[in-house]
């Protein structure tokens, strides 16, 4: 590749010197998110309820000698005590924000004849709540380099169980991931005279914390990879590459859509009415 074509892509996918908060930064989706952006030139804060963790995993990250940097410290967005707590940390470090992806999640699993009352108000509260204060709260640090060429970016993470109707147990999660989705249009519509997109992701399966119960082995995943289009469930670059599309200036157009990472489960589908006609 001649050092033009290595210069253009670099100016059109290029984050290099950004800031970004990344919530739930620690472990499976979060952490590849958090990894794409610093391999890539960013720097990114790492959130989540376990700081120890994500101190430890920003450690990991940086000794992989990237052009950016990461760093960890606890942050809870399942109250409003922990959302505000966390605009405090982020505003300690930073006069702005040019990235914030809301990827902190919590599911609840139980069949349909005990799923508790309960696992509503958690899961929704992390979830959609959770992500629409912090979100609002961080705002004026979004707008402080937000500009035409180059707007801020906000990165939900919905799911596709939140564009299909399965819940598989997670009645409460799935409502919650549509919820984001929804959300995700309306904020982008709120938001966008102030130069800010407002994007989603909804990933299919991936290796997380959350999905360990079906893809801890090999055996697992390639059962699992077997319900997939495409033959395989998510790996890191897969969302790393898709978030910094979103943040580069390749993305800077794009607003209001959720985005499928999920190698084709969502369009997938049994309807045959008319196959054997």
């Amino acid at each position: 590749m001649s050092d033009l074509s290595d210069a253009y892509l670099g100016s059109l996918f290029g984050v290099s010197g950004k800031i970004a908060l990344v919530t739930g930064g620690a472990t499976g989706i979060g952490r590849m998110i958090a990894t794409g952006l610093v391999q890539a030139g960013a720097r990114v804060m790492i959130a989540s309820r376990k700081g120890l963790d994500c101190i430890q995993v920003a450690d990991e990250i940086n000794a992989m000698g990237a052009a950016g940097s990461a760093e960890g410290f606890t942050g809870d967005v399942g109250t409003a005590d922990g959302v505000a707590a966390l605009v405090e940390a982020v505003q300690a470090r930073t006069d702005h924000l040019d990235i914030l992806v809301n990827n902190a999640g919590v599911s609840w699993g139980a069949p349909y004849a005990d799923f508790p009352h309960a696992a509503w108000a958690k899961v929704m509260s992390v979830n959609v709540a959770g992500l629409f204060t912090l979100t609002r709260d961080l705002t004026p640090l979004l707008l402080k380099g937000a500009s035409d060429a180059d707007p801020a970016r906000v990165i939900n993470l919905g799911s596709v169980m939140g564009t299909q109707p399965a819940a598989h147990g997670a009645y409460s999660y799935s409502a919650s991931k549509a919820a984001v989705h929804h959300l995700t249009k309306i904020l982008a519509e709120e938001l966008a005279e102030q130069r800010v997109t407002v994007n989603a992701f909804a990933p299919g399966p991936f290796q997380s914390r959350m999905t360990a119960f079906a893809t801890t082995s090999d055996d697992q995943v390639e059962n699992v990879s077997a319900g997939v289009p495409l033959g395989r469930i998510g790996a890191p670059d897969d969302v790393a590459g898709a978030t910094i599309y979103l943040c580069s200036r390749a993305g800077a157009y794009v607003t209001g859509a959720i985005l499928p990472i999920d190698g084709g489960v969502s369009v997938q589908h049994g309807i045959s009415l008319f196959k054997d006609a």
